[in-house]
């Protein structure tokens, strides 16, 4: 198993590295920095743990609640993606497209609305987003797609202590969640979320702590970075988003 490295050999690597292929003089053609997206089972804490990756990386965490004010505010968000370069746009309305052409999302009503926002914040790059399905979307060479998992009972425990709930209704209210969850990402993108092999990296913070999960995650950051950088070395093109 590997060593993990100290914060500050972890936060150094991730901000300055992948910035895709340009030439000199010239915006990227890639997204300008890779993506977390963290998946997770409720009561997992999985939100807490993206907090703390995106402080150890020094990159902006997109919850669910800064999605949905982004997606409802225009001038909030167009003022968050002003700063993405035209080419960097063009990456993610090319990803986007291909996934519409190829009816691998649910290309209908507000959907369509939260991909473009997905795709945009992973084109700005350096970012980790929480739920909404972002991992099984963005394209698997630029994004790190986590799932925080924990046993039921410290998830029903944690969640309980959370919102003050007994740990009946905790329990409950943990299958409810993860049961909406399952069907979103079913209904919007056709995928499921019990499939281990949709994503690149598993964590039990239940049993690694926060702080350990966390390192972990940035030590992946890096790794994925490396491929990153090798797969910047060849033309985008727009016809072929995946390099294939």
């Amino acid at each position: 198993m590997p060593t993990s490295p100290d914060a500050s050999a972890l936060s150094e690597a991730p901000v300055h590295g992948f910035r895709g292929h340009a030439p000199d003089g010239e915006p990227a053609v890639q997204p300008r920095g890779l993506t977390v997206a963290v998946s997770r089972e409720a009561g997992a804490r999985g939100t807490t743990l993206a907090r703390k990756v995106g402080e150890l990386l020094g990159w902006q965490v997109f919850d669910q609640d800064l999605l949905d004010y982004l997606q409802m505010n225009d001038t909030e968000r167009e003022q968050l993606l002003a700063d993405i370069p035209a080419s960097a746009r063009a990456w993610a309305d090319a990803h986007l497209a291909r996934l519409q052409q190829a009816r691998q999302i649910d290309a209908e009503g507000d959907a369509v609305g939260l991909y473009r926002l997905l795709f945009s914040v992973a084109a700005r790059g350096d970012a980790v987003i929480v739920g909404r399905a972002a991992g099984h979307v963005l394209p698997v060479e630029s994004t790190l797609h986590v799932r925080v998992v924990a046993p039921l009972g410290s998830r029903v425990g944690d969640l309980a202590q959370t919102v003050r709930l007994t740990r009946t209704e905790a329990e409950a209210e943990v299958r409810r969640r993860d049961e909406s969850r399952a069907h979103f990402v079913s209904r919007t993108v056709f995928k499921d979320v019990a499939d281990l092999s949709g994503y690149d990296l598993v964590v039990n913070p239940a049993r690694l702590g926060l702080e350990a999960a966390a390192q972990l995650v940035g030590w992946a950051v890096r790794v994925k970075q490396q491929f990153a950088e090798l797969r910047a070395d060849v033309p985008f093109d727009p016809a072929d988003p995946d390099g294939a």
